[in-house]
């Protein structure tokens, strides 16, 4: 079974919109959809999720690292596709001002959505559902979620964990 590992973002402006990219329909891989900045991890880049992101965002915006505030790892998620592969999609939060310039991109073109809008648009049921979660819990994260994409009687859904390290001291001195 063939591994695709990928990394993305979800950038965030001031008026809490995050920036898209709306892929091209002719595009074999998720042709038409509104997809989060991000992509493929590079061979070279397999030990370095959060550097392939920043290789992403610049590739598909103009943003360097410099423009990029508080990018933060906060979802491992895994799904089967076809018995043929498994995809890996390390998703990082940050913030960014809404206050540059669009480029235009290869794979599409770049468009602000409003958060609370985002499942109203034409985007992955792995979108939608990292977006529920993060409704819930928000900023209020400090931890990574890892997430097992599954079917609930025939729709797309995600059971979340908690990333954990089982050795590490309990400090306030109860069970996990």
């Amino acid at each position: 079974m063939k591994l695709r590992q990928m990394a993305v973002a979800f950038l965030l402006n001031e008026e809490q919109e995050v920036l898209f990219l709306q892929k091209k329909p002719k595009d074999t891989f998720l042709g038409g959809l509104l997809v989060p900045i991000g992509g493929h991890i590079e061979g070279n880049e397999i030990s370095q999720p959060k550097g392939a992101c920043l290789r992403e965002i610049e590739e598909e915006t103009g943003l360097k690292r410099d423009y990029i505030n508080d990018l933060t790892l906060r979802y491992v998620v895994l799904r089967a596709k076809e018995n043929k592969e498994i995809r890996i999609q390390f998703v990082f939060f940050g913030t960014v001002s809404k206050n540059f310039t669009l480029i235009e991109s290869d794979e599409g073109s770049l468009k602000w959505v409003k958060f609370q809008e985002i499942a109203n648009q034409n985007v992955s049921a792995t979108t939608i559902e990292i977006v529920k979660h993060y409704k819930d819990f928000g900023e209020s994260m400090e931890n990574v979620y890892v997430g097992s994409m599954k079917s609930l009687k025939g729709k797309p859904t995600i059971t979340w964990g908690l990333l954990e390290d089982w050795e590490m001291p309990i400090l306030n001195g109860g069970n996990s």
